[in-house]
């Protein structure tokens, strides 16, 4: 399945392109051509090969791993079939949710997710800007249950990437709410509601492809008519470099904890919620402007 998907993500690679020129072109006859800027289109698009340079390493070293789960520990052997799949698709998209709740949730996660955060644009360009980091971050390592459970490495992968495929998607503000499919898919409406820092908006909409797991363990929420979204992270970046997008979140958090008066403290500044680390990192440094991870 692995070679399959890789063949099928290159072939959805102009239909990718297609959107974006299609959204430039809808929104310049909007008179609204600010909802692209080229600088952050450039660095969006930069991110991704660095992303997909990452990963492509990441599953040469962690493959293995996954191998051996699946060949020694595994709960189950399925067969190749359409009920295999759904039930790997369904689990997979399950782990995804938390990985991603818990990449908001973790500043040693958000270190590498706020990445996909910080432009202040929401575009179908967006869905490129992903983290070089993520390996280091153990993003890997929330999949690694399908392998147990007895799903061959190879279709995990290849699920993995097309959960990530159908997200490209969701990254846009031309297209507005899609009425009862917002009770099952992630659509752009939650998608935009999850990418805003408005304070309602803030650690909701985790979704991948399905929104029930947000509805079931209380983390969703409507896109409002009378609260515009506001792009970015809290912090801003107000960079275009996308090494220093990259890293920066990285550099403040290691030299917070690397500061920090005791262990505890530097526990809390690498793996705890956000407003915890966002008030020892004040309490050490009371002109500190700080940082609250969101969404």
């Amino acid at each position: 399945m692995q070679f399959d998907v890789q063949l099928l993500l290159l072939a959805l690679a102009p239909l990718f392109l297609g959107c974006i020129g299609w959204e430039l072109y809808y929104w310049q006859r909007q008179g609204r051509s600010n909802i692209y800027d080229w600088r952050d289109s450039l660095c969006n698009a930069c991110l991704a090969l660095l992303h997909q340079a990452a990963d492509k390493l990441a599953w040469l070293l962690v493959l293995p791993l996954y191998g051996w789960l699946y060949q020694q520990h595994r709960l189950f052997t399925f067969s190749a079939s359409w009920l295999s799949f759904v039930g790997l698709f369904l689990a997979q998209d399950f782990l995804y949710y938390w990985f991603h709740r818990a990449s908001h949730r973790i500043r040693w996660l958000w270190a590498a997710h706020s990445v996909h955060h910080s432009s202040t644009r929401m575009n179908f360009s967006t869905a490129f800007r992903q983290s070089l980091m993520y390996p280091l971050a153990g993003m890997w390592a929330f999949w690694l249950p399908l392998a147990w459970l007895g799903f061959p490495p190879q279709q995990v992968v290849g699920v993995v990437l097309l959960n990530l495929a159908f997200q490209f998607f969701v990254h846009t503000q031309a297209i507005p709410k899609l009425g009862w499919l917002e009770y099952v898919f992630n659509t752009p409406s939650i998608h935009r509601s999850h990418h805003a820092r408005n304070p309602c908006y803030i650690d909701r909409n985790y979704a991948g492809v399905l929104c029930i797991w947000d509805r079931l363990f209380g983390s969703f929420v409507t896109e409002r008519d009378d609260e515009p979204c506001d792009y970015g992270t809290v912090k801003p970046v107000n960079s275009f470099n996308p090494l220093w997008v990259s890293l920066v979140e990285w550099r403040d958090m290691l030299r917070e904890a690397w500061q920090a008066d005791n262990w505890r403290a530097r526990l809390v500044l690498l793996l705890g919620a956000p407003e915890q680390a966002e008030a020892i990192s004040r309490a050490q440094s009371p002109s500190a402007t700080g940082r609250t991870p969101q969404s």
